[in-house]
């Protein structure tokens, strides 16, 4: 009968599994909380680093200055997009080294698909900011695509590629929820 000694480690994968050094992450993901967005005077979250505007007393809806606002904020956006694209480029072709370990390599197969999704998304955000920013060009933004009133500049502000006022666009999710629900 063999004694076993407990205080020695065995052989067992147990052991190997504990001897083996962790990989450690070098790519952090950038979340909403750590984007943290500075907050001007009056409450209101600067989006990429560009305050609310501010409309002054008697001016017209779309005016020339707050076309130049929106597409500041568009064109910052998608620069931030195509920034995040090369460095999912980057990270993997860094990170794509053949693993020897099945269970790393299909972690590793994971992640990747995970952010090719997320850049497929972002992708078609790129595509809508381009046409927001079209549209700018041609003189139609921040009117409604379906009944023709103004958007608004605080719903332009939320979500800068609006296509739709907030009665228009509630009454499209009511049809939907409808239709597919």
């Amino acid at each position: 009968m063999a004694v076993e000694n407990l205080h020695e480690p065995s052989n067992s994968e147990e052991t190997q599994a504990a001897e083996k050094p962790s990989r450690t992450r070098t790519r952090t993901r950038k979340t909403a909380a750590a984007v943290a967005q500075p907050t001007v005077a009056n409450g209101s979250v600067a989006l990429f680093g560009i305050a609310p505007y501010q409309m002054k007393a008697g001016e017209e809806y779309m005016s020339d200055p707050q076309m130049v606002h929106f597409r500041r904020i568009l064109e910052a956006w998608k620069a931030d997009l195509m920034q995040e694209v090369d460095r999912t480029v980057n990270y993997m072709q860094d990170e794509s080294a053949a693993l020897p370990d099945v269970n790393d390599r299909a972690t590793q197969e994971e992640e990747f698909a995970i952010e090719l999704r997320t850049r497929d998304r972002e992708r078609k955000l790129i595509r809508k900011i381009e046409q927001s920013i079209q549209a700018i060009d041609d003189g139609d933004y921040g009117y409604c695509d379906t009944c023709g009133i103004e958007i608004g500049l605080r719903r332009l502000e939320a979500r800068p590629t609006a296509t739709q006022c907030i009665d228009c666009k509630t009454l499209a999710e009511i049809k939907e929820k409808q239709n597919h629900g």
